[in-house]
């Protein structure tokens, strides 16, 4: 089995206009994922790029509904209504430009599979997402809304639950598709690519990472948090960081040559 994490800045343009979307960037990590199809399972995890995030950034899901009432607490709802349904939009993209290029994939409700407490996945029903893929299915689950046992309501990250479903799946492979080519010893895209990471020395990237963080947060794009995550994903799978505006790199990844970040034991 292959996870594949699609970026939101991949199959859009966070900084473009509310809910752009790359189809032909889409539908070529598809043909790709297709050369490997049906031999091989997969499960496909993708973000909010410009459809979740501006909503819930507007409305300030993250900051749950502990504390409100009346109007402010209808407007966090609406927010969080609002929000999942962009992501539906999304996925509902992304699923057709996979079934135009023949993979028959099918959209999983994030929201409808995962509980958070404080910030962290708490539970998850991902049996139905094993029987779409002994079926033959390709499920497609995402970043997405979720209700939060602890504060209400939070924002359940793609990365998240790309880490939940490898420590139940135990796939070979975690690659995630990004829009610069891997991770590097600075801000993305500068500095110097690291083409291997040894798990043991990402607590230390972190914290390297994190003295480039300015007062208006982490410029470093999210790189801090998925770095995170590979490090526990990296305890059962092989992990891949690689560009998904370029053709090839998945496949690459997928077979092992690729170019990019490979996180070693």
């Amino acid at each position: 089995m292959i996870i594949v994490k699609l970026g939101g800045s991949v199959f859009s343009d966070k900084k473009g206009k509310a809910e752009n979307f790359r189809e032909k960037v889409v539908r070529s990590i598809a043909r790709e994922i297709g050369e490997f199809y049906p031999d091989e399972e997969f499960i496909v995890v993708h973000g909010g790029g410009s459809f979740g995030h501006p909503e819930a950034k507007k409305y300030g899901i993250r900051d749950g509904l502990l504390g409100l009432s009346g109007e402010s607490l209808f407007w966090r709802k609406k927010g969080f209504s609002l929000t999942h349904h962009a992501m539906l939009r999304a996925s509902m993209k992304i699923v057709e430009a996979f079934i135009g290029e023949g993979l028959p994939a099918v959209s999983v409700s994030s929201s409808s599979v995962f509980l958070m407490d404080s910030n962290k996945v708490a539970y998850g029903d991902v049996e139905p997402v094993r029987k779409l893929i002994e079926t033959g299915f390709i499920p497609v689950l995402f970043g997405d809304v979720a209700v939060d046992l602890a504060r209400g309501v939070d924002i359940l990250s793609g990365d998240q639950i790309v880490t939940y479903l490898t420590k139940l799946f135990r796939p070979r492979k975690v690659v995630f598709l990004m829009s610069v080519d891997g991770i590097y010893d600075g801000k993305p895209g500068e500095g110097t690519l690291l083409f291997e990471i040894p798990s043991g020395e990402i607590d230390g990237l972190i914290e390297r990472l994190k003295k480039l963080s300015g007062p208006d947060g982490d410029v470093t794009g999210g790189i801090i948090n998925k770095l995170r995550e590979a490090k526990e994903i990296a305890r059962f799978s092989e992990v891949w960081f690689v560009n998904g505006l370029v053709p090839g790199r998945l496949s690459g990844a997928i077979k092992g040559d690729g170019f990019g970040t490979r996180i070693v034991p």
